[in-house]
């Protein structure tokens, strides 16, 4: 059985450990994970390809396979929105719902590829995506409360602002260390199993144990995907609800 280093090494087709510390580079305006970053890109490419396929060719009556996927993830996705904010609030943030989605989905997946990584397995990529929804979600407050979107922090007592504020700025940390620890810690898990493929090549007839593993992994990657996405609506709907 090899070591957890030892694996991470030969995962390093790419040679990006070879940039600084594990791949982190020192610029002046902070630390960058070279990885995280062309793999963040990498991610962006793998959509627009995707998308660009499914879309060029969009028929009604014989629609292709790729159209088919989109579509119902679409319309999944519009179905969740609808049903937790107006449609006249709800209708502009589809499409933003739907990228993010998206993003998220390709970014956990693509780690379970060998050599690959998941941006969403780096805190900074998790907690960017948790700040801009974070910041989006007062936005919209704003926007369609006004003025007495600040009275809730307020109630029932002023004394009870502290916890309100508490509360609000945990949103963020929960939501991008929950998508974090989930994706990182599979992939870490994918990289102990391949440190002890010769055990497991002699266990229950080959890859039994790997091929298990990876479709939890895939599981867990949609799954983490839909909550991130379902838990930005839900902040997004009590914050522009006509009664909050």
């Amino acid at each position: 059985m090899r070591g957890l280093e030892e694996v991470e090494k030969d995962l390093d087709f790419w040679g990006f450990m070879s940039y600084g510390h594990h791949g982190v580079v020192h610029t002046p305006i902070g630390d960058v994970n070279i990885k995280t970053l062309i793999m963040t890109w990498l991610v962006m490419a793998l959509i627009a390809l995707v998308t660009f396929v499914a879309t060029r060719k969009m028929k009604v009556d014989k629609p292709g396979t790729m159209q088919v996927i989109i579509e119902e993830i679409f319309t999944a996705l519009r179905g969740l929105v609808y049903e937790n904010i107006d449609y006249r609030k709800g209708a502009g943030l589809v499409l933003l719902i739907f990228t993010l989605f998206i993003f998220l989905l390709f970014s956990n997946l693509l780690g379970l590829i060998p050599t690959m990584m998941s941006p969403t397995a780096d805190i900074n990529t998790t907690l960017g995506l948790a700040l801009t929804v974070f910041i989006l979600v007062h936005i919209l407050g704003l926007r369609f409360q006004g003025k007495k979107y600040f009275k809730h922090y307020f109630e029932p007592y002023p004394v009870f602002l502290p916890l309100h504020l508490i509360e609000e700025l945990s949103k963020p940390l929960t939501l991008s260390f929950r998508l974090y620890g989930n994706i990182y810690a599979g992939e870490v898990l994918v990289a102990v199993l391949l440190g002890m493929m010769t055990l497991i090549v002699n266990m229950l007839g080959g890859f039994v144990f790997t091929v298990v593993w990876l479709s939890f992994s895939i599981f867990v990657s949609c799954i983490q995907a839909l909550i991130f996405t379902m838990l930005t609506i839900a902040y997004i709907s009590q914050k522009v609800a006509e009664d909050h």
